[in-house]
Parts: C-alpha cells; sequence; structure tokens
C-alpha cells in the first residue's frame, strides 16, 4: 500500500467496511460502501439527516476499518470533513450510481466527508504491516 489510491482499492475491494464515530462516551459503528478518490482525496458519503453527520459535526474524528478474503484488514483513523461542491457530489453520483435515488448533486442532505489527516494501516494475521498517510 502506498497511495490514497490504494486506500481507495482496498475499501472498495471489501465491499463493506465499518466507520466508527463518537457520540458522547458512546463509540457507534455502523456499514458502509461508499467510498471515492476526487482530486487526490479519499471521500465517503452519508446523509446529513443521519445521526453519524450529527456525531460527526460534533466530534470529527473517525475510524474506518474492512477485512478483504485474504485475510488482511485495513484501518483508517483521520478526521471527516464535509465538502458540498457540486463536482465532488457528481463524482460520488458517478461513483455510486444507486445513491441518485436518494440523492442529488444540488440537495442539502448528501454529505460527501474528505477524510483528512488519515493514516491507513493494512495488517494481516501473517505480521504484515503497511502504512500510508494522506
Amino acid at each position: 500500500m502506498q497511495n490514497v489510491q490504494d486506500v481507495y482499492q482496498y475499501l472498495k475491494d471489501a465491499g463493506v467496511y465499518y466507520l466508527g464515530t463518537v457520540e458522547g462516551d458512546q463509540p457507534r459503528l455502523r456499514p458502509f460502501g461508499t467510498q471515492l478518490v476526487f482530486n487526490g482525496k479519499l471521500y465517503i458519503q452519508t446523509s446529513k439527516a443521519k445521526p453519524c453527520s450529527k456525531q460527526i459535526l460534533a466530534n470529527p474524528k473517525v475510524e474506518i476499518s474492512a477485512m478483504k478474503a485474504d485475510g488482511t484488514w485495513i484501518r483508517i483513523d483521520g478526521t471527516a470533513v464535509t465538502d458540498d461542491s457540486l463536482d465532488v457530489k457528481k463524482a460520488m453520483l458517478e461513483e455510486h450510481p444507486q445513491l441518485s435515488g436518494m440523492y442529488s448533486v444540488d440537495d442539502e442532505i448528501m454529505n460527501c466527508l474528505q477524510i483528512k489527516d488519515a493514516t491507513a494501516t493494512v495488517a494481516s494475521f501473517a505480521g504484515d504491516t503497511s502504512v500510508v498517510k494522506f
């Protein structure tokens, strides 16, 4: 793993990843399946109406985790920052056309989140580890 594109591909290959947030003193975890690299930056997507968006607004520190069938797993810690630009929303909808039934580029509920100041670590039970910062 060498760059943010590799991180994106890992999440895409895994199919489902889990996003961790904090609500007060309680951790919250839920499955996600949207990822995008746009202008060299990693994005995920949710709805501004969902509790996870409110949790991220209160505390933007997040962690993402996924495991692939090859026995490796990834952990990404970073800061999630909303990007309401139309270009990012359009790219997300193109990457994930299944979202177009729920969101549009000009709505007020689609929340594209850039993952910034991040560290991605891929590891395995064999002890192999690689780290990417972005």
